[in-house]
């Protein structure tokens, strides 16, 4: 009887650590940084910002979570944003609540590309 709920556990464990392993690659995709170029504008609460015109394939808008640079400076700019996306069911929930985006993303950094949006 106990070796029969000894090898029950290690089958279990087995079975469970190719899911795991999957989990953490899904995890790390997520907070893999990208790069994306769109025009920033504020958002729709205070000290929120949202980018906009994007390139043609992907998002149409992205909204920013948390920014280590400085974006109020850079409203009504061509910037290219750099980070990591964030789920949005996470996004959607976090205060102050983001302007509704098709991403969200984290900025670690941002480059001006114009100092105007087409």
């Amino acid at each position: 009887m106990k070796s029969s709920i000894v090898c029950g556990l290690i089958t279990a464990c087995a079975l469970a650590l190719p899911v795991a392993a999957q989990e953490k690659q899904k995890d790390k995709a997520a907070q893999k940084e990208h790069t994306m170029t769109g025009c920033l504008q504020k958002g729709t609460e205070a000290n929120t910002f949202v980018v906009a015109s994007t390139a043609e394939k992907g998002p149409k808008t992205i909204g920013i979570l948390e920014s280590k640079p400085n974006l109020a400076p850079h409203v009504g700019h061509k910037i290219d944003i750099t980070g990591t996306a964030v789920p949005a069911k996470e996004a959607e929930s976090a205060k102050p609540k983001p302007s509704k985006a098709d991403h969200y993303m984290n900025l670690s950094a941002i480059k001006m590309i114009s100092a105007t949006c087409p």
